[in-house]
């Protein structure tokens, strides 16, 4: 299973990271990735509803690979899983977000900024460790670095990533990047500009894909 999700990561090469005050938003955003192709999405738990937008994205895309981020305790673990959440992501290593993952066979993906966090989380039983924050860790130039290190440790650089920056990170070794704002066009669907949205969201999906060997 480990080795299938992270396949899947790698084939993805982008996890958008949905984070929104509104959830109906939220929701829109997730229906415009998904109509372009995209198969994996984070819902953090910062969204108001979010165990129901998550249980009602795996209803509308069943096919795809929806997971819970910013999951920081037992409860929202617990609850992410059981709407059906297929992945758990944190900010940082949280043990009660990795227990309840572990004992549900739930690929974890905890939040390091260090080589010292990288290394305890993959020996802790991380399924793939998350470089957050990426840009202010240091960037590509980071992530080649640790990743000369530790190259059997699957990592996600999320945190300022961009369209633009996203090639410099999977040439650093990747497997994939976890990218928010740039995939979530936030003022245009707050004011009903759908057209407008789905034209940033192709437009940033582009700009990641033209790269793409």
């Amino acid at each position: 299973m480990v080795d299938r999700f992270i396949d899947r990561l790698r084939a993805a090469r982008v996890v958008p990271v949905i984070r929104h005050d509104d959830p109906g938003i939220a929701e829109q955003a997730c229906g415009l990735l998904a109509a372009e192709g995209v198969s994996i999405l984070e819902i953090t738990m910062t969204v108001p509803g979010a165990i129901a937008l998550i249980a009602t994205l795996r209803d509308r895309f069943p096919s795809a690979c929806i997971g819970a981020g910013t999951v920081l305790s037992a409860h929202d673990a617990d609850a992410a899983i059981g709407a059906g959440a297929a992945f758990l992501v944190s900010p940082c290593w949280s043990d009660a977000a990795a227990r309840s993952a572990l004992e549900g066979g739930i690929p974890y993906l905890p939040g390091a900024m260090t080589p010292g966090e990288i290394l305890h989380h993959a020996e802790a039983g991380a399924t793939v460790v998350k470089v957050f924050p990426a840009d202010a860790a240091g960037g590509p130039g980071f992530l080649k670095a640790v990743r000369a290190v530790f190259p059997h440790i699957p990592l996600m650089p999320t945190g300022g990533v961009s369209p633009e920056t996203a090639q410099a990170y999977l040439d650093a070794g990747a497997i994939c990047v976890g990218i928010g704002g740039n995939l979530l066009p936030a003022k245009a669907l707050e004011a009903g500009r759908i057209d407008e949205a789905r034209e940033q969201i192709r437009a940033a999906l582009s700009a990641i894909q033209l790269f793409q060997a």
